[in-house]
């Protein structure tokens, strides 16, 4: 239960871009929390990305930018350089982990204790999950793999989200199911992308504010970053 509510909502956003600055703005708006998973050592990095058959600016924010852009939401680890977790042995998974995570609670002045998986497909195991929680700060880790339902979960260092709003349908229909649920016990609303994809047109900032405002502002949910949910 979330301060004596029994539904909960949280957003989740990978890489740090740009677009971060945007997408917060109509999370304030709307009195939304986040969490922003972070690559502390690509911060600054200029460069285009092709996705969904669109080539959009894919610019990282700077390390000075941090503390600020992300005011009010949550910062976590999104390992250092991206790498598939899963084919690197024990002591670089440690590094790529702990390192960030250092790096980032030093820039926001807290310590991080949250983090999502990097890379698509299979992008992480038990055998990760385990190497994480035994030797890192990290207490929870998001995957990609979807649930599409709001049941909690015992694993939090393996922690799948409900939706990726790209499933734009399947994420309204939800928020429909979500907002008329009157549970007996907590249900959570998980919600994870990447900002950049929102200029790619298949989920427009149109439609993602007309998101917002739908799931927001109802006095029997609680809207948190995904510590505030997850570690209550």
């Amino acid at each position: 239960m979330w301060n004596g509510k029994l539904k909960a909502v949280t957003f989740s956003f990978d890489d740090g871009v740009t677009q971060d600055k945007r997408l917060i703005d109509i999370l304030n708006k709307y009195n939304l929390k986040g969490t922003f998973n972070l690559n502390s050592s690509l911060f600054g990095i200029q460069s285009e990305h092709t996705t969904y058959g669109k080539t959009i600016r894919h610019d990282k924010v700077f390390p000075t930018e941090v503390k600020s852009v992300y005011s009010g939401h949550e910062v976590a680890v999104h390992t250092l350089t991206h790498p598939l977790l899963p084919s690197l042995d024990e002591r670089t998974i440690i590094w790529q982990v702990e390192e960030d995570r250092k790096t980032l609670s030093k820039l926001v002045g807290y310590e991080v204790r949250g983090m999502a998986y990097p890379c698509g497909g299979v992008n992480n195991d038990d055998r990760v999950a385990n190497i994480i929680k035994r030797n890192t700060g990290v207490e929870y880790s998001r995957t990609i793999t979807s649930t599409h339902n709001f049941d909690l979960q015992e694993n939090l260092h393996r922690f799948n989200p409900t939706v990726y709003y790209v499933e734009i349908e399947k994420m309204f229909s939800l928020a429909e199911e979500f907002i008329s649920l009157k549970p007996t016990e907590p249900k959570l609303f998980y919600i994870w992308g990447h900002s950049y994809e929102l200029d790619t047109g298949v989920i427009t900032w149109e439609k993602f504010e007309e998101f917002c405002k739908l799931i927001s502002n109802k006095d029997d949910i609680f809207y948190g970053t995904n510590s505030e949910v997850l570690l209550k």
